[in-house]
């Protein structure tokens, strides 16, 4: 703190005119920060092939610089924003989570999307053990 600063502020009676002293000097950046953190958080979406956990993450980590900087979302709010920024391929996660009234933290909901993009990653690529799965259940329909 510079020699000023400080003289200014031992002539002040109580923190709070100190507190107040010191945002109107510097309240001007968190400001300045407080809108570029909230504009990258409105128009980020999420990359075509790339991972949703880290995305999410991404998300996550805004929330918590803007509410560092006093500007705090209800946590529907905080969800909307993560489920518009995903990708269209997610629709059906995003249908159900809202339909079952699901109710989680954001680390849980990071969670259920990346698993959800895991089962859509092995759907389109294990076609082979659904069909010895089935070859199998038909075997013991057989065996009965």
């Amino acid at each position: 703190m510079s020699s000023d600063l400080q003289r200014s502020h031992e002539k002040m009676s109580d923190v709070r005119s100190i507190l107040l002293h010191l945002q109107e000097l510097y309240g001007q950046h968190s400001r300045t920060a407080r809108y570029k953190i909230s504009r990258e958080h409105f128009r980020a979406k999420m990359s075509e092939g790339g991972e949703v956990g880290e995305h999410v993450l991404k998300m996550i980590s805004m929330i918590e610089r803007l509410e560092a900087l006093d500007f705090s979302m209800d946590y529907n709010l905080q969800v909307d924003l993560i489920f518009q920024s995903l990708l269209d391929s997610f629709s059906q996660f995003i249908v159900n989570f809202n339909m079952n009234d699901i109710e989680c933290t954001l680390a849980g909901l990071l969670h259920k999307l990346v698993s959800t993009q895991l089962q859509m990653k092995t759907k389109g690529k294990d076609v082979v053990p659904l069909a010895i799965s089935t070859f199998r259940a038909s075997k013991l329909k057989m065996k009965r």
